[in-house]
């Protein structure tokens, strides 16, 4: 009888880890949801915020504070991180509602109706569970 090293069997219980708590599914979408993460990115920075700039009366709105007295408050930065957010989240939604579909629902039993009592049982009763009435095949 042969006995494999130790690494052998270190590195097949190390497989066996990643397969069974699906790590390797969530390294591929954490890789996936990088490279998603700077497409939006890209989309909202270059083609969505010039145009909200140039709709701005200032032009470079981001950079607008308010100053009370030693308190100084990003309001432009925080309102761009807010648009930002509102734009991510929206084209993640979009991207994951046309991929990602439900699948369709299976047909219920067959039914049809008591003749005493008018509700539906199912097709193979031989009696009515609402009013016990006996139903003929």
């Amino acid at each position: 009888m042969k006995v494999a090293p130790p690494n052998v069997k270190l590195l097949d219980d190390f497989k066996a880890f990643l397969l069974k708590h699906g790590v390797i599914g969530l390294a591929v979408g954490v890789v996936i949801g990088a490279a998603v993460g700077k497409l939006v990115k890209a989309l909202v920075d270059d083609l969505v915020m010039p145009i909200v700039g140039f709709l701005t009366p200032s032009g470079d709105w981001r950079t607008m504070t308010i100053n009370l007295g030693s308190i100084k408050f990003g309001v432009g930065d925080f309102i761009g991180n807010v648009i930002d957010f509102a734009i991510v989240a929206f084209v993640v939604f979009m991207i994951i509602k046309t991929l990602i579909k439900d699948p369709p629902k299976a047909p219920g039993p067959e039914m049809k109706q008591c003749p005493q009592c008018l509700e539906s049982i199912l097709a193979e009763a031989k009696r009515c569970k609402f009013c016990t009435a006996q139903i003929s095949a």
